[in-house]
């Protein structure tokens, strides 16, 4: 297994040495180094990354800033010079944090623990069915597509209310609406996404999902209804 990966720090010397811990690590294939948050963020249009290792302080947009406006994210290793970025690094579901400077043995346990990871996302049981993995009070959790009822904002988070019970992720809503798969879920309000086939009603102001009422945008019932009709 060889992950795609990219190395972003504004400190070429710094880049430079994580780009040589990349280029000798077998399961690590360089796709292109970059020296500032904006340059990731269009490169990253245009290749298919496994894997960053993303420094945090940077000018223009930080580490931070850059994953914010990514719809979707590959791994993220952060690499700091700094351990108080640690906790927040943690928040935003990162793989690993490392700290400057950097050891190979440090960097190898890392690279290992997005391998491990690549590999669960990879192990997609057809039986189970189709599935997004979210981390909520700490753990790393299986959400099936099929199960999911709707997501509903909640500051710098969202909640995720599904068939058995409710989690609550750190995450923005176009964030989480990226991880969703087209066609089945459709925004129909500002701080509302619903999975279609759950849908029992609707009028001109709320869509009913068994005993809730969730509004629905008026600007959004056209687009409700084509999208009802495509299922």
């Amino acid at each position: 297994m060889t992950l795609n990966c990219v190395v972003v720090d504004d400190s070429a010397i710094q880049r430079l040495s994580i780009v040589k811990l990349v280029e000798n690590h077998p399961s690590l294939n360089l796709i292109a180094e970059y020296s500032s948050a904006l340059e990731t963020k269009n490169g990253l249009n245009t290749h298919q990354v496994d894997l960053i290792f993303l420094d945090i302080e940077m000018p223009v947009l930080n580490g931070f800033e850059l994953l914010d406006v990514l719809n979707n994210k590959p791994q993220i290793i952060f690499v700091t010079g700094k351990t108080e970025y640690a906790f927040k690094a943690f928040n935003y579901d990162a793989t690993d944090y490392l700290h400057k400077p950097i050891t190979r043995e440090r960097f190898n346990t890392s690279v290992d623990k997005a391998l491990e990871q690549h590999k669960l996302t990879l192990d997609f049981n057809e039986e189970e069915g189709e599935h997004i993995f979210v981390k909520s009070n700490l753990k790393k959790r299986k959400v099936y597509i099929k199960d999911i009822k709707w997501i509903e904002a909640l500051g710098d988070y969202v909640k995720l209310v599904t068939e058995e019970n409710s989690l609550v992720v750190l995450s923005t809503m176009k964030s989480f609406e990226a991880e969703l798969p087209e066609g089945k879920f459709l925004r129909i309000h500002k701080s509302y996404i619903v999975n279609l086939d759950k849908i029992d009603r609707f009028n001109s102001k709320n869509v009913e999902v068994g005993a809730y009422e969730i509004p629905l945008s008026r600007n959004k019932k056209t687009q409700l209804v084509d999208a009802l009709n495509n299922i």
